[in-house]
């Protein structure tokens, strides 16, 4: 068996020329034969007694050809790619059978190779990572949301139903003096002002007490379900009871309470360290993706495009094992997300866009910089991948070849470098102000000077704007009661669970 020629006959395309001796062919033809022969009946012979030239004199001389040749091909490309260096990332295609007989096999294939690619740059990539400094209104709303977790529920004893009370409920909804599906509930919760229901209900609840029963006048949005949208509705209610959260102060004892402190200001330096922590770990996971989203960005070459349709097809079918641990399937995936499934797979391919020109982008700085993955480096990512797989260590390298490891070990030394190596743009040095000659400086000048700089230090802080995000009704949330809002992937409407 041998390699006649290898030739670049594309981009990143080579054709192979593989010819197999007489010998070496005849002898994978008697291998299929034995194989085979005992279903092989000729007459005036015992079922599989016949010898290979009386079969192949019956049922022809290449009756084997095909099988052989099948036989052969995996480890004539095998050694093909060792023996012309060839890096294939798919499998072989146009097969051209040039002869075949007696004298051996001769045929070409081509196969798509890896590519080479340059990068435009990977040393001083500029991203701004954003700033980790915590405010006081961030501790303040941490120390909100502590007091709102450890709140107590209790009961309001003779009085109307106001804004944030969490009220218990019955309703039934009718349109036109008619019941409709999902338009009743029994001690329903409700939290006035959450905006759950659909507008003007909660409102409508608000000045009323405990045992009352009154009706509430609605009209369905636009956007509702197609039988109710726009439609007037009449609600009948009974209200159960009113409850009101009673949040505990913020003090010395609460500070105890929620944590290992034993004051407010303890308890409010562990929480800023909490946030800046958490703000920092989101910085650095920004910056790596602008970092690396820029590197992609930076590569010159032509990729195959198979090499993105399988990594697309891999992420889809991993996407479609997560699901079906959840009990779901892609189908119902699309359905319940409303996207069809062309536009699934173009996501899906524009990721492994990305994903496979960071990953050649990664391999290429490797090779620049000469990095190199050490024995340590290995038993570390096998002992990662063993505690993310719940597998022992030496089952994991059963399962998956070093080589493998090693692509992924300098990968991420690779991203490290580079990683080191960017300017985060947030603290770059600002250029030096130009000094003023001057022979004499009196008391004047110096005090202009000092009261332009304090004007010129001074920073507004912009007020943040809130958006509500959009929502989209979806066929999933028809099950809810009617007088809810809907929305496509979470519902809003779960009043806050009672202590």
């Amino acid at each position: 068996m041998s390699l006649k020629s290898c030739n670049k006959v594309d981009t990143n395309v080579t054709e192979l020329e593989i010819q197999v001796s007489a010998e070496d062919f005849r002898a994978a033809v008697i291998k299929v034969f034995n194989r085979r022969k005992k279903s092989i009946t000729i007459p005036g012979f015992r079922k599989g007694k016949a010898p290979l030239n009386l079969v192949e004199k019956a049922y022809g001389k290449d009756v084997f050809y095909d099988d052989a040749i099948e036989l052969l091909f995996p480890d004539l490309i095998a050694d093909a790619y060792e023996k012309g260096g060839i890096k294939a990332v798919d499998n072989p295609y146009d097969f051209d059978l040039k002869s075949v007989g007696d004298d051996g096999l001769h045929f070409s294939v081509k196969v798509v190779t890896m590519p080479e690619i340059e990068l435009a740059l990977y040393k001083g990539i500029q991203a701004e990572k954003p700033d980790t400094e915590v405010g006081e209104s961030e501790v303040d709303a941490e120390v909100e949301r502590l007091r709102e977790r450890n709140a107590r529920i209790l009961t309001a004893d003779d009085r109307a139903a106001k804004t944030d009370d969490i009220t218990v409920i019955d309703f039934e909804g009718f349109v036109d003096g008619v019941a409709f599906e999902g338009g009743k509930a029994e001690n329903y919760s409700l939290t006035l002002g959450s905006g759950s229901f659909i507008p003007g209900f909660e409102d409508q609840i608000i000045g009323h007490k405990a045992g009352e029963d009154f009706d509430v006048n609605v009209t369905f949005p636009e956007e509702y379900t197609p039988e109710l949208a726009g439609k007037a509705a009449v609600f009948k209610v009974k209200l159960h009871e009113i409850k009101y959260k009673e949040l505990p102060e913020a003090d010395d004892e609460f500070a105890k309470d929620v944590g290992d402190y034993e004051t407010v200001a303890e308890m409010r330096k562990g929480i800023a360290e909490e946030i800046g922590d958490r703000k920092k770990q989101d910085a650095e996971r920004v910056f790596e993706e602008q970092v690396l989203g820029a590197l992609v960005d930076h590569v010159m070459g032509e990729i195959p495009e198979v090499m993105f349709e399988k990594r697309a097809k891999e992420n889809t079918d991993d996407f479609s094992h997560r699901l079906s641990h959840q009990g779901a399937d892609l189908d119902s995936y699309l359905m319940y997300t409303g996207l069809d499934r062309d536009t699934f797979d173009a996501q899906m391919l524009e990721t492994a866009r990305r994903q496979v020109t960071l990953s050649l982008a990664l391999d290429k700085v490797a090779a620049l910089e000469n990095l190199m993955a050490e024995e340590s480096d290995f038993e570390e990512e096998y002992k990662n991948m063993a505690e993310t797989y719940k597998l022992e260590v030496e089952k994991i390298k059963e399962i998956i070849a070093e080589e493998t490891v090693k692509g992924d070990v300098l990968r991420k030394k690779a991203a490290d470098f580079v990683l080191a190596n960017a300017v985060n743009t947030a603290q770059a040095p600002k250029a030096p102000a130009k000094k003023k000659a001057a022979k004499t400086e009196d008391k004047e000048k110096t005090e202009k000077k000092t009261a332009k700089k304090a004007a010129t230090e001074k920073e507004e802080t912009p007020a943040e704007k809130k958006k509500a995000p959009a929502t989209k009704k979806t066929a999933a949330a028809e099950k809810e009661p009617a007088a809810e809002k809907k929305t496509a992937k979470t519902k809003k409407d779960t009043p806050a669970k009672e202590e």
